[in-house]
């Protein structure tokens, strides 16, 4: 298994635990995260401003204060091939809409498959940086996030304009 390490930053939506597995970000977790990995996987403590964190940490307070709508990082992300294209299809989500899992299952060419989107994307490693958020039930309505509603109410709140920046 290649060298893990982690460091933690602060957010709006509380700490965020930033992972790396062989020099690139693999996973962020927040506090009492659904799926979140035991923290003794995580590897050893760095500054946030070290090396892969810094861009990660910069990019996560631009976002936050409302600066950016679209991540651009090295991301090693590891899951079966229907996950990854799960989670592609999240980054092409447009910041601040949402899509439906029925909606996200057909674009990725497996209609009828939202129960399998939904699970792929309760999944996903890297929240708020593969924006997860951005899925909704079939009503609209905000259903099952890892982070929990609060954070993901919090989330689209942001990226529409309806909450105040960090």
């Amino acid at each position: 298994m290649s060298l893990r390490t982690h460091a933690l930053v602060d957010s709006p939506v509380g700490p965020l635990t930033l992972v790396a597995t062989g020099g690139v970000l693999s996973g962020l977790y927040m506090t009492a995260q659904r799926h979140r990995p035991p923290e003794e996987s995580f590897g050893a403590r760095r500054a946030p401003d070290e090396s892969p964190f810094a861009l990660a940490a910069e990019q996560l307070e631009a976002y936050f204060a409302g600066g950016l709508t679209a991540f651009d990082l090295p991301l090693d992300l590891r899951g079966t091939p229907f996950q990854q294209r799960v989670w592609a299809g999240l980054r092409a989500i447009p910041y601040g809409t949402v899509m439906t899992y029925g909606q996200l299952a057909d674009k990725l060419g497996s209609p009828g498959a939202s129960r399998a989107v939904g699970l792929a994307n309760g999944r996903n490693p890297v929240g708020i940086i593969v924006p997860c958020h951005r899925v909704v039930g079939a009503s609209g309505g905000l259903t099952g996030y890892g982070g929990g509603l609060e954070r993901k109410r919090y989330l689209l709140d942001l990226e529409l304009g309806l909450t105040s920046h960090m």
